[in-house]
């Protein structure tokens, strides 16, 4: 089981990738509100037959060295027979800009079937660097950033509010540069592959389909082994994630959700 031990960061992983892809230069960039404070979403993850995991994002609002910011806290835990092979309980936290969604401090705190790590990194954007504590070895690391550079709960906010979805060109590829581990800077690619309806246990759901390319032999089976789809409306949340593992597969869906800025987008028959 040890393919479980990337479960919460694979079900963030996709929703930071399969929110879309954006223009910075769009003309009406941050204009519609996408998400509010009190914003909560759950997913269920199954590993094989087993409902192996859950995963969850609360949105709240706060206040960091005196700037306006929102505060994310992500959960993942394994249940059930799942636990019983491989405990996951794992939190991950952000503080990113309420204007310009840049993060300023991020958490990650996980236990996964014995494996830990207590790491914050301190973000200066002025400067164009970040410090990382791993407060487990007792070390700092320094890292190089730039502008655009988020962690890996912030990236999914700011795509969410600063992308333009009808700049979607199927079979076009992006780059995102993520920070979250001492491993350094975490470049992403992802891949746009068109709409699909998909049946959920809210109905069917338009969703916006995408092929994150993501590293073969460790954990993925092969370099498009991932895929996910996300709610073709004002929200653009995670609806679907599947993947093919080298031991087994794995699927994550929205289970549940609350306080969305705006309507979730169903089709009726």
């Amino acid at each position: 089981m040890k393919s479980l031990k990337a479960l919460f960061l694979f079900c963030l992983l996709g929703m930071v990738a399969g929110i879309a892809q954006f223009r910075e230069e769009s003309g009406s960039r941050g204009q519609t509100a996408v998400f509010k404070p009190g914003e909560w979403l759950k997913f269920r993850i199954h590993y094989g037959f087993l409902n192996a995991s859950y995963a969850t994002l609360h949105l709240t609002e706060d206040k960091l060295d005196g700037v306006p910011v929102y505060h994310v806290v992500g959960k993942g835990e394994t249940t059930g027979f799942a636990s019983l092979f491989f405990k996951v309980d794992d939190t991950y936290e952000s503080y990113f800009g309420k204007e310009d969604g840049k993060p300023y401090r991020f958490i990650r705190k996980i236990d996964e079937g014995g494996y830990t790590k207590d790491i914050e990194i301190q973000f200066d954007h002025q400067a164009d660097r970040a410090v990382l504590h791993d407060k487990e070895a007792q070390k700092k690391l320094h890292f190089d950033t730039h502008e655009s550079i988020q962690d890996l709960i912030s990236a999914f906010y700011y795509l969410r509010k600063f992308y333009e979805a009808d700049q979607l060109v199927v079979g076009e590829s992006i780059d995102l540069d993520l920070l979250y581990d001492d491993d350094g800077i975490f470049k992403f690619r992802l891949k746009y592959l068109g709409k699909e309806v998909l049946k959920t246990k809210f109905g069917k759901v338009e969703c916006l389909k995408f092929r994150p390319y993501v590293q073969s032999g460790r954990v993925f089976k092969e370099q498009e082994s991932l895929s996910l789809w996300v709610s073709n409306d004002k929200n653009k949340i995670p609806i679907r994630i599947e993947a093919n593992l080298m031991v087994g597969s794995i699927k994550a869906d929205l289970d549940g959700y609350n306080s969305l800025q705006n309507p979730f987008k169903i089709i009726m028959d």
